[in-house]
């Protein structure tokens, strides 16, 4: 049995880094990732940098009709926080419903001596950028939303979360139902600065 090797050069996975795209979870179609595919995509979640070795993360993962159930509980937070009429209540059912699959990644953060929030928090976050790459790596779409449900009260009481966890991300995954298309990035130059940053005297 031959030792496993670590940070082995792969330029694939540079070229699937530069080259991956999300895909709108309107425009998935399915039938998206299978159970075995879904475990593919959590463990490399699971696998991000954790100061303290603490996990904090979580994953609820819904398909099928357990998506519709998350729907029904946006749509009674909508009117219960917002005095949403219940005919706009009812369309917004649909948003969890979007794309085949939906993994929703939960921030688990603790009190801790030594290790801050906001690292644990940012740890949440490249867990879900993981499981983004993972998703494309496999061949699937995939798009990490949030929007008013993952800052809702309601459906964090609804869905079990406990004090110090919140929505990071509302992950769909699917199949790709068209070719997907870039989108305007970045200018390199102007997010970048080569050396230790000049700052002139206050006069």
């Amino acid at each position: 049995m031959s030792e496993q090797k670590f940070n082995v050069p792969n330029s694939a996975t540079y070229n699937l880094l530069m080259n991956r795209r999300s895909v709108v979870a309107k425009k998935m179609i399915g039938p998206g990732p299978d159970t075995d595919s879904i475990k593919q995509i959590l463990a490399a979640g699971m696998r991000v940098p954790d100061h303290g070795k603490l996990a904090p993360w979580h994953f609820i993962v819904l398909t099928g009709d357990e998506r519709s159930h998350l729907g029904d509980l946006i749509a009674k937070a909508l009117v219960e926080e917002n005095e949403t009429s219940e005919t706009v209540a009812e369309k917004m059912k649909g948003y969890a419903t979007q794309g085949p699959v939906l993994i929703i990644a939960v921030s688990r953060v603790i009190d801790h001596a030594v290790i801050p929030r906001w690292e644990q928090e940012l740890s949440a976050g490249a867990a879900c950028q993981n499981m983004l790459v993972a998703a494309t790596a496999l061949g699937f779409a995939s798009q990490w939303l949030t929007g008013w449900a993952a800052f809702s009260k309601h459906v964090h009481k609804g869905l079990g979360l406990k004090e110090g966890e919140r929505i990071a991300g509302l992950m769909f995954f699917g199949n790709h139902g068209e070719e997907p298309t870039d989108r305007r990035r970045p200018i390199f130059d102007e997010q970048v600065s080569w050396g230790f940053p000049k700052i002139e005297a206050a006069s």
